[in-house]
């Protein structure tokens, strides 16, 4: 979905709300105090009241747009945008675009990666997973006197990725404490992928030697050569490519204490590339579902 459509199909609060009730509740608007359907709607108002627990309540209760005070259409647009926008988009731009101020746009844009959390997908990865570490984070300030190496010898916060090729399903996270070491991939590997039912590629770093005692592993060495049949980390370095264009060309800076967000933007977005219906999709997670 456009922005285009979003002013076609919700021209007014009450189409917003309409819509979000539908999402939400289908055609049997449920309390969502103490769960009861037994309610009467408040057309005025855009409320309705529980006969249950004698409480009213709107449509947007427990959801993202919780105790907003900003039109849900801007919010509409808002999550169109974001959605659409393949490296991201910044708080600023965002702000030019639904006219609020950045401070309000940059809430909209974390609480729309709320409903883009990795969470909720426990789905085990299988076939051929590729495994990969990056680090995010730009260049010291001149004068600051600060030098980041490159590579693994880098003050960066690590990110390590795993994605299941023949579905392009990725999953990535930030290692804590920043130590790739050994145990911690290891830890990594337990948690998202099936290893009775995967075989894991990866390059040549030390930190992922004894894995083939876990599970059938083959590795890439990119002094040598980068493809070798089926074995190649392509796929998950074009996921590191987007992400840190994003970074770098759209938000500039992220902190550490929420560059786990932005990661889950940018996952949620590369999953879900092929969904036609995604703004519906995402409308549902905003709603709690």
């Amino acid at each position: 979905m456009n922005i285009i459509e979003i002013y076609q199909k919700f021209p007014t609060e009450n189409d917003c709300i309409k819509h979000l009730e539908y999402i939400r509740w289908k055609d049997q608007p449920r309390c969502v105090y103490c769960k009861s359907t037994k309610t009467t709607p408040l057309p005025k108002e855009n409320r309705h009241h529980c006969n249950n627990c004698n409480t009213t309540f709107k449509v947007t209760v427990d959801t993202i747009f919780h105790h907003t005070h900003l039109d849900l259409q801007k919010w509409f647009l808002a999550l169109c945008l974001i959605l659409n926008a393949k490296k991201g988009i910044s708080a600023r731009q965002l702000a030019r675009d639904i006219k609020v101020n950045k401070d309000t746009a940059w809430r909209i844009g974390m609480k729309v990666r709320e409903a883009m959390t990795q969470q909720g997908q426990r789905q085990l990865l299988t076939g051929i997973v590729e495994m990969d570490e990056t680090y995010i984070g730009g260049k010291p300030r001149k004068g600051s006197g600060g030098y980041n190496k490159r590579g693994r010898g880098t003050k960066k916060p690590p990110v390590v990725g795993m994605v299941q090729r023949d579905t392009g399903n990725f999953k990535a996270e930030v290692v804590k404490n920043r130590k790739l070491s050994s145990k911690n991939l290891m830890a990594l590997v337990r948690k998202n992928i099936d290893i009775n039912n995967a075989t894991l590629v990866t390059d040549q770093y030390r930190g992922y030697i004894g894995i083939q005692r876990l599970m059938p592993h083959k590795v890439v060495d990119h002094t040598v050569w980068y493809v070798n049949g089926d074995a190649h980390t392509n796929t998950v370095e074009s996921f590191w490519t987007l992400l840190k264009r994003g970074i770098i060309g759209q938000y500039h800076k992220v902190s550490l204490r929420y560059l786990p967000r932005y990661i889950d933007e940018f996952c949620y977005r590369w999953n879900n590339r092929q969904d036609e219906n995604l703004f519906t999709t995402t409308l549902l997670k905003a709603m709690g579902g």
